[in-house]
């Protein structure tokens, strides 16, 4: 069964950063592809970034150049980096593992509150 923890959020000031970290326990780490999405307040959960396992990465163009996603194989670990904070950040960020082979994301994590300050 696979489980991922979420760890990181917290409250920062507009133009601060944040690190989010998910470690992820059973199944094979590596092959996963691994994403962050988000959910605001009265909104639906919004697709973030993601990384294959070939480290192609991919985000919203909401976050593009603000945020990094990256991962840590050997610490079954996918991070999210965000810089550059504005208050529509502010949200409940989810972790989330597609196997491979698998179209959906079909494991999540429990979230992790990021909340910005103007």
């Amino acid at each position: 069964q696979v489980q991922l923890v979420e760890s990181g959020g917290g409250v920062v000031q507009a133009g601060g950063s944040l690190r989010l970290s998910c470690v992820v326990s059973g199944g094979t780490f590596r092959y996963y592809t691994m994403a962050w999405f988000r959910q605001a307040p009265g909104k639906e959960r919004e697709f973030v970034a993601s990384i294959n396992w070939n480290g192609i990465t991919r985000y919203a163009d909401s976050v593009k150049g603000r945020f990094t996603i990256f991962r840590d194989n050997a610490k079954n670990t996918v991070y999210l980096q965000m810089n550059s904070l504005k208050p529509e950040d502010t949200a409940v960020y989810y972790c989330a593992v597609r196997e491979a082979g698998s179209s959906t994301y079909g494991n999540w994590g429990q979230g992790t509150q990021v909340t910005v300050s103007s």
